[in-house]
């Protein structure tokens, strides 16, 4: 974890995302500009593009 993904978790709302473990997939996948590569019903619904 860097302080550059913690920035991003930022921009990955609370609301459509509440568990700190996904939060930090979909801040991760927004940092680097590619996919989060889940499953879960929350990230795949949100903004975060998804893969799975």
């Amino acid at each position: 974890m860097t302080s550059e993904i913690i920035d991003a978790m930022l921009e990955v709302p609370r609301v459509d995302i509440p568990d700190m473990p996904d939060r930090i997939v979909a801040a991760t996948a927004i940092y680097f500009g590619g996919p989060a590569i889940s499953r879960d019903g929350r990230i795949r619904t949100s903004s975060v593009q998804t893969v799975w």
